[in-house]
């Protein structure tokens, strides 16, 4: 019973992780298709993509 609660807290810092993970992105000196590569990447996998562009993006 407790547990149906707690997944909309979880995906709304998922989502809000996303987002400043999509803003910092967008700010990075990257290539431009590099920050579009990233932008769907944490788009298409919100928690995995998260992970995997918090230990190998664009810094």
């Amino acid at each position: 019973m407790l547990g149906h609660g707690y997944y909309g807290f979880w995906w709304l810092i998922i989502a809000v992780l996303d987002v400043l993970a999509i803003i910092r992105i967008a700010q990075s000196s990257a290539e431009p298709i590099w920050k579009a590569i990233w932008i769907v990447v944490v788009i298409a996998l919100p928690v995995l993509g998260l992970i995997i562009w918090w230990l190998f993006g664009p810094k």
